[in-house]
């Protein structure tokens, strides 16, 4: 379906990281009014302003703890025990509420998330949100039907109302894992949806997938220069992703992209990796990408650099935008030619469905714990050795195909039509078979 053409929608993200602001923003075009922020955009009060803020400064709290000095472990480790989730024992139930959900109805009483059920209920369309708390709230209203995005590979009970049998709420779900999370936690499973992570049509170029198979053909080619993957799997690949989309269109450098989480932590680990490669971003061989996202500090930290190490080279390019939509309409653009994603395991994890590798900096809390965990069973994502040896063993991994298998992996065992399947339930309150599974390739052994 095309997703221009699909039914107006209120679409509401959080602004608590950017998994919630990404996971909106390729639904963007059927929204009314555009993506609404919880607590910025949806006519909150002055009251349910001073909430949010509230919550989200336990939120940057808990980020940016792990790197403050003396006490930072300490912090980061108590907020992390609130929000840990527990192990998923196959058949266990875990449906019991956590104290969280009372914390949440609490706030909700308190007029968390009244802004925007005064907006929504001026029209009552469909809800999608990428954050429980505008679901949970609307789910307590009566609201219908609500519909919530689920951003991470194992999710906390706090996303599921306290009696999920009861609740109106559909999840649009990115893997199997957190399938198995929300049975768990007692939501039926006609509820559950296995869509995949809504990812940019701009990076997919339809159902099709016409853009997508040309970039991760020119990807390959890049990570795999021996020819070790390509000669193992060429008839498959071929045939999935056509001949054309192997043969060289331009020359460029090898691509890597370094990119910090929304709270702007592990900048550091972008310096080291500048200094490692320093040489080969001076000849040429090698181009690499510093997301700031919407920090400005880590982008003049990383513009200090580049100043540095190469300031007159283009190889070192800095991404910042001063709004979220200018920032992810730059960071998209380049994800067309980056071969190598190096961040840590949070959604981007499932940007792997487009065939790229994720190299993965160490994961803070929970949850990006589990997503790292995902990514090492599909094979998928590769735990970052020393950035300051990133010279030595990022090329051996190049060398051997072991990058080429990992991209490959990612784009044959990832869903990827995610944007396309949300489109297809709103409009016609379905799913098609073929949009909730990734394109058949062949299994790649890592």
């Amino acid at each position: 379906m095309d997703v221009k053409n699909s039914s107006n929608v209120w679409l509401v993200a959080a602004d608590m990281g950017y998994g919630h602001l990404r996971a909106v923003y390729p639904l963007m075009h059927f929204a009314k009014g555009g993506m609404i922020t919880a607590g910025v955009d949806d006519g909150a009060s002055e009251a349910e302003q001073r909430l949010w803020s509230w919550v989200m400064r336990i939120y940057a709290a808990f980020s940016r703890a792990s790197s403050v000095p003396l006490i930072g472990r300490q912090l980061f480790s108590l907020l992390d025990r609130i929000q840990r989730i527990p192990p998923n024992i196959s058949g266990r139930n875990l449906s019991e509420p956590a104290f969280q959900i009372s914390l949440l109805e609490r706030l909700i009483s308190q007029g968390l998330c009244s802004g925007i059920l005064e907006k929504i209920n001026t029209n009552r369309l469909p809800l999608v949100t990428s954050f429980y708390a505008p679901a949970i709230a609307a789910d307590l209203a009566g609201y219908n039907p609500v519909y919530c995005i689920i951003c991470d590979a194992e999710i906390h009970r706090v996303w599921v109302a306290r009696s999920p049998k009861q609740s109106r709420i559909v999840y649009f779900v990115p893997c199997e894992r957190a399938a198995e999370r929300l049975l768990a936690y007692g939501v039926p499973s006609e509820k559950i949806l296995l869509i995949g992570f809504p990812l940019p049509h701009e990076l997919l170029g339809g159902q099709n997938l016409s853009t997508l198979q040309s970039d991760f053909g020119q990807r390959l080619l890049h990570l795999d220069p021996n020819r070790i993957v390509l000669t193992e799997h060429q008839a498959l690949i071929e045939e999935r992703i056509g001949r054309e989309s192997l043969a060289v269109k331009n020359a460029r450098p090898l691509t890597i992209t370094y990119a910090v989480g929304g709270a702007g932590a592990q900048k550091e680990i972008g310096e080291k990796i500048a200094r490692s490669l320093a040489g080969k971003l001076a000849d040429g061989s090698v181009k690499l990408s510093l997301v700031a996202g919407l920090h400005a500090t880590a982008r003049d930290f990383f513009n200090a650099v580049k100043s540095t190490i190469a300031p007159h080279s283009n190889n070192i390019e800095i991404v910042y935008g001063k709004t979220f939509n200018e920032y992810v309409h730059h960071f998209n653009n380049i994800l067309h030619e980056t071969d190598i994603l190096w961040t840590k395991p949070s959604e981007l994890s499932f940007y792997s469905a487009l065939g790229i590798p994720i190299i993965m900096s160490p994961p803070l809390g929970s949850q990006e714990d589990y997503n790292r965990r995902w990514l090492l069973e599909i094979g998928a994502g590769i735990d970052q050795q020393n950035p300051l040896h990133t010279d030595r063993w990022l090329f051996e991994m190049i060398t051997s195909g072991e990058l080429a298998k990992a991209a490959l992996a990612g784009y044959s065992k990832v869903r990827k039509l995610g944007t396309y399947a949300i489109a297809d339930v709103i409009a016609n309150g379905t799913v098609s078979a073929e949009e909730s599974l990734p394109p058949p390739l062949p299994s790649v052994e890592t």
